[in-house]
């Protein structure tokens, strides 16, 4: 090791390229905020404190120095980063609350390379990523604004990396946090890195890590800067509730936080599927950013074992079944490459088996995102019904109600909206009333024993607060072999705006959950309606609910007298989404008590939730009737 005690602004050409100017920040609102305690930054009088990079880190969320310029702080540069670098103790304390690396933060990349040791001077801050303001959930992550930076040597070997796993520190299995008692955990609560996930990731933050035979649990997900692949360590050795198919399930009291995410920059993260296997070491730096802990690759990239992960097929209905199947397209329009269509046409041929009926969510209308006054959707329809037909399927009729414009949520100026296929060949038909419209809601009419629509197709409540800004139910009536259906397909507001799980605030507020549940507590009413007329009345309530089989809008529903087919599966089987590695249920199939009785099979059919390249980001759902 070759020792240079002077500082950076030598002008020794011996160590020219290990120089590093001084540095100072000016904080940007757009890109985050800098934060001391969690309330912006807090100028002192106190003199500088000599101190080591555990004691700026602290056993907590925030440092005990934040706000406080501390001179001198050692550390070995590990990573360089577009805005800084990361550094960490050479020399390691023995207590694992107290991570030994953190970030320095430059104007501009500074000139430091992996191996210098270095002696740093500035203020501690603790930097949120996002708005500056109270509610900002996301967690501050501990830097320091660098006023100088001076150069100790070169040359050194980077510090050992702890093992996350096997052999090193192990995740907690099922808790993120439980005891913020003002829930906010850089305010309060115990820092518990055994027990809690939350603090377990904190107490590495900025340390070099190693995650060893990683298994994908979701596909890669690709960032505006990099590539993410969420991921479990030792082969998922340990790890609770597993998918037949390599996932981990999310559960209403485990949240799997030993999860680890692995990060890189622009694509240098191959496209992987779940059950991908990184063989190896895979090792990296600790960072907080997106609403959650990455580990950021740095080294040699493990080679991936791809896995064999096949889509799958659901089994095919007998003569005289009914199949009612529901599936989110994703953002589907005329603009779309053919290739989606044609993909999604074999899906539903092939996968599906050509399901009597389809309900499909997120159809835009003609002409996609452009905003214009346009908002019918008979082209989309029509579109993916000559893939069907080109595919090998049957001829499929559509019904939907076209949306005013820009009012139902979703893409501006794509108009999405839930709507019908149905093909007739096998003894199912639409009943057709005219009058439903974007703002009309339908009606349950008929006599005791006999219910029925005052307009089939009709929108259910479409006025309601309930639905602003997200998509309105779209009510039909069928009949199938002389045995009337009422069908009512959804597509629940979105999750966007919930406080992420890794986000300070514990629990965190679902925030989105109230609209959701204002929305079932709508289409409940309207099953109860049709159930005061018959009880006996075959009633599917279907689509994507964007919410668990446990949450508090499917509550509602099964309330009404609904059963959610989800629970009909083996808690194994219960997902048709993968969210940062978490399988879950979104869509869902309810279905009345003589429905219930008649059901002769419910599958999600994996095909697209688990894959890079995917047709959609949704798996859909089948049911069967024997009728």
């Amino acid at each position: 090791m070759k020792s240079q005690t002077s500082s950076l602004k030598s002008k020794n050409p011996r160590f020219a390229a290990a120089r590093l100017a001084f540095v100072a920040l000016a904080a940007c609102a757009c890109a985050g905020a800098l934060v001391a305690s969690g309330a912006g930054e807090r100028r002192t009088t106190a003199q500088p404190t000599p101190t080591r990079i555990r004691d700026v880190q602290g056993a907590s969320h925030v440092s005990p120095f934040a706000g406080r310029r501390v001179e001198g702080v050692p550390g070995v540069v590990t990573l360089l980063r577009p805005d800084g670098f990361f550094m960490q103790d050479a020399e390691a304390d023995r207590d694992p609350r107290t991570s030994e690396g953190l970030f320095v933060r430059s104007e501009r990349p500074p000139d430091a390379r992996p191996g210098y040791a270095v002696k740093v001077t500035g203020t501690v801050m603790e930097f949120r990523q996002g708005a500056a303001d109270a509610s900002n959930a996301n967690l501050s992550a501990t830097h320091i604004k660098a006023s100088s930076i001076s150069l100790v040597s070169i040359g050194n070997p980077l510090p050992a990396p702890v093992t996350i796993g096997a052999g090193g520190r192990t995740p907690p299995a099922s808790v993120i946090e439980d005891d913020a008692a003002s829930g906010d955990v850089e305010t309060s609560g115990t820092f518990d890195p055994a027990s809690d996930g939350l603090d377990f990731y904190e107490s590495l933050e900025g340390m070099r890590v190693r995650v060893d035979d990683a298994v994908a649990v979701g596909p890669t997900f690709a960032r505006r800067d990099g590539r993410e692949v969420p991921v479990l360590p030792d082969g998922g050795a340990g790890a609770s509730l597993r998918t037949p198919r390599g996932g981990i399930i999310l559960r209403p009291t485990d949240a799997n936080p030993e999860r680890v995410s692995l990060f890189a920059d622009g694509e240098s993260l191959p496209e992987v599927n779940v059950g991908a296997r990184f063989e190896g070491r895979a090792t990296g730096v600790v960072d907080y950013f997106a609403g959650g802990y990455k580990v950021i690759l740095s080294g040699v990239m493990p080679r991936v074992a791809p896995g064999s992960l096949q889509p799958e097929v659901t089994r095919p209905a007998r003569a005289g079944q009914l199949t009612v199947a529901g599936f989110n397209v994703e953002n589907l329009d005329p603009t779309d490459d053919p290739s989606k269509f044609r993909r999604l046409a074999r899906m539903v041929v092939r996968n599906l088996r050509a399901p009597d009926l389809l309900s499909v969510e997120e159809i835009q209308d003609n002409n996609g995102s452009r905003d214009d006054s346009v908002t019918d959707a008979s082209e989309t329809f029509a579109k993916l019904i000559d893939a069907i037909r080109e595919a090998g399927g049957p001829r499929y009729e559509f019904r939907d109600i076209a949306p005013e414009d820009d009012r139902d949520g979703g893409e501006r100026g794509g108009n999405i909206r839930t709507g019908f296929l149905f093909r007739t060949d096998r003894g199912l038909r639409f009943v057709d009333r005219p009058g439903g419209d974007a703002t009309t809601p339908v009606r349950v009419a008929g006599g005791q024993g006999s219910p029925r629509l005052s307009f089939s197709p009709g929108r259910v409540e479409p006025t309601s607060a309930v639905w602003e800004a997200s998509r309105k139910p779209l009510a039909g009536e069928f009949t199938f072999r002389g045995q009337r259906l009422f069908v009512v397909a959804n597509h629940f507001n979105s999750k966007g705006g919930d406080q992420p799980p890794y986000g300070r605030f514990q629990p965190p507020k679902l925030v989105s959950e109230t609209k959701r549940t204002g929305q079932a507590r709508a289409v409940a009413s309207f099953v109860r309606e049709i159930f005061m007329r018959d009880r006996r009345a075959k009633v599917v309530v279907l689509g994507d609910l964007n919410d668990y089989e446990f949450s508090a809008p499917l509550r509602v529903l099964k309330e009404a007298g609904l059963s959610v087919l989800t629970e009909r599966l083996a808690p194994a089987e219960r997902y048709t989404y993968v969210f940062d590695g978490n399988s879950q249920a979104l869509d869902h199939v309810l279905v009345s008590p003589s429905l219930l009785r008649a059901l002769a099979s419910y599958d999600v059919v994996h095909l697209n939730s688990e894959f890079a390249d995917a047709a959609s980001d949704h798996d859909p759902t089948v049911a069967v009737f024997a009728l």
